[in-house]
């Protein structure tokens, strides 16, 4: 149990901000017995536990029911976004197997001449995005605009719409939807 607690208490210490030595002058217990706490070398009393989560403040029970671990993976590396396109568009999709997922938040690419297709989109939620590299063209109901790089949208995705490269190189844009979607 004494790791459990040492581990418990140096996460919610790290999560508040606090340093060792800070909650240790907070709460009147030296600095080597905090260090031996949250190392799971020493297992501190009721009380010695109690007087310093009074210092955080937090009660003895919700220090014990806190979740302090993030269950969901929280940073991905290049290879570990999901292509979810199909055709030549590329959308890498970051959080993919997130459970609960409220948003589509994709790194998008679409080589020289690539479209979303002829056919207009139209779905529940809010896009939002903006140009890395390149050029895209983007109709939003009737208006169309072409942007550049550090240009950016934001639309209603009930109004149909629709993504075409219309330059020579690939253009990559980051974009944020929602509700999320389910590739």
């Amino acid at each position: 149990m004494s790791d459990d607690v040492g581990a418990r208490l140096r996460a919610l210490r790290t999560f508040r901000g606090i340093s060792q030595r800070e909650l240790a002058k907070r709460c009147g217990v030296t600095h080597s017995s905090l260090s031996l706490i949250e190392q799971g070398k020493v297992s501190p009393s009721v009380s010695s536990l109690k007087k310093i989560l009074d210092a955080i403040p937090m009660s003895v029970g919700d220090f014990f029911t806190m979740d302090l671990e993030n269950r969901n993976q929280v940073f991905f590396g290049a290879d570990e976004l999901i292509d979810v396109g199909t055709g030549d568009v590329i959308y890498k999709l970051v959080g993919a197997n997130r459970e609960s997922r409220a948003l589509s938040f994709m790194v998008e690419t679409y080589p020289a001449g690539s479209d979303t297709g002829r056919e207009m989109i139209a779905h529940q939620g809010e896009e939002a995005g903006v140009v890395l590299e390149g050029e895209i063209e983007i109709t939003i109901g009737a208006q169309t605009r072409t942007l550049a790089p550090g240009e950016a949208y934001y639309f209603n995705t009930n109004i149909p719409h629709r993504f075409r490269n219309p330059g020579k190189s690939a253009c990559r844009l980051v974009s944020c939807a929602t509700p999320a979607k389910t590739f």
